[in-house]
């Protein structure tokens, strides 16, 4: 898959690498989240080409600049950045089902990852317009292998592994599976769609396919 410098614009310019990011409330959860069947306890996320469509640590140059609706925030050069285009409502869903909410990214700039999650906030009905970094429970930002990254998840949280749904755009990070976490390999984003495909293919990995009682 190539990769791209992905701006993020409320405005539809035709530009093929340009998502539009969207408020919370505009976004309907995942058909899986109301289907009455069981859900993952920890869902996790890559950040890059996963969350948001660009690399932070090669794309974004600080100083970083909040917006006033907080769906983008602006680098030094006045480019736009924000996550793709169901992420905020999506966040919103997971917190919602009271599912722990987690980060697993490499990147080379953790400090400027934390800070564009900062400030990107997820608006859903006014006045409650929280950052978008609150919605996290865990947060492990840094260089290194995802298996290292889950095995830090693993001791915060508290939560075996087999409870774990993990969305990255990179195949290898598959490596995490043997451990006893699911991963979904996304590839053009995270979308409503994609997150049913990874919840039920975290359903049939562990027999979760029935109501449970």
């Amino acid at each position: 898959m190539v990769k791209r410098h992905g701006r993020t614009s409320n405005v539809d310019t035709g530009d093929a690498t340009t998502t539009t990011t969207l408020p919370a409330s505009e976004i309907p959860p995942p058909s899986t989240f109301n289907d009455g069947l069981p859900l993952p306890k920890l869902i996790v996320f890559d950040l890059d080409y996963t969350l948001w469509p660009f690399w932070v640590d090669t794309h974004v140059n600080s100083p970083l600049k909040p917006t006033k609706d907080g769906l983008v925030v602006r680098d030094r050069y006045n480019e736009s950045y924000g996550f793709y285009t169901d992420v905020a409502g999506i966040l919103v869903s997971i917190k919602e089902k009271g599912i722990e909410l987690g980060a697993a990214s490499r990147t080379g700039a953790p400090d400027l990852a934390r800070e564009m999650l900062s400030y990107l906030r997820l608006p859903s009905s006014p006045p409650d317009v929280p950052k978008a970094i609150s919605a996290f429970d865990y947060l492990e930002i840094y260089p290194g292998s995802k298996t290292t990254h889950f095995a830090k998840l693993h001791k915060s949280s508290g939560l075996p592994y087999e409870e774990m749904l993990f969305f990255d755009d990179e195949s290898r990070n598959k490596n995490v599976e043997p451990l006893g976490v699911t991963m979904k390999l996304v590839n053009d984003g995270v979308s409503r769609n994609v997150i049913d495909q990874g919840v039920k293919k975290w359903r049939e990995r562990h027999g979760r396919t029935k109501k449970e009682d």
